[in-house]
């Protein structure tokens, strides 16, 4: 199949594969908070590589580097904001395997973002475990990585995947149109 063969083939299971990706993220990232609040919270860090890695039980009220701390309604705005652009570009991404990357990305850039989202709603926090000692980097979770490995997986495609033409349909108002070069 050639590449603009490729380009143009419809994925029939464009919508309920994003939304699947999506939730089995966000399960992994509910799943791992419970764990590390069962497993960690009150104890003392647990070393899986000595002075590199370790799981520590955090409850972060604010942003990365503890930035913005109990703003919750400014992170709750974002996040609405944040998620209603995805959805948008989801309604009007052409479902062709050429825009599967693409998808994907913003499927698990969504799930980021549902998971801390759903901290921070819950109990006004979101629980961060996983700590690289070895760079003393801020302690973080299964969601913030969904979000890091998202927008540097975005970023290279729009830098050397994607070309301009191929943000064409952000601008259309018929849903219906193809993908055209």
């Amino acid at each position: 199949m050639t590449a603009e063969e490729k380009r143009g083939r419809t994925l029939r299971f464009a919508g309920p594969l994003f939304i699947l990706t999506a939730a089995v993220l966000v399960a992994v990232d509910q799943i791992t908070k419970y764990a590390a609040v069962v497993y960690l919270k009150g104890k003392d860090a647990a070393v899986l590589i000595k002075n590199v890695l370790e799981l520590r039980y955090l409850e972060n009220s604010g942003a990365a580097w503890g930035m913005l701390q109990n703003r919750q309604w400014i992170f709750a705005l974002i996040t609405i904001a944040f998620l209603s652009v995805i959805a948008f570009f989801m309604a009007k991404i052409p479902k062709t395997a050429y825009y599967r990357p693409l998808m994907l990305t913003l499927a698990v850039l969504c799930a980021g973002a549902v998971g801390n989202f759903i901290d921070r709603i819950r109990q006004s926090y979101v629980v961060d475990f996983i700590y690289f000692k070895i760079i003393d980097f801020p302690v973080f979770n299964v969601a913030d990585i969904c979000v890091t490995l998202s927008v540097i997986a975005l970023l290279i495609l729009i830098l050397f995947h994607y070309k301009d033409k191929d943000f064409n349909f952000v601008r259309r108002t018929d849903g219906n149109e193809e993908h055209k070069d």
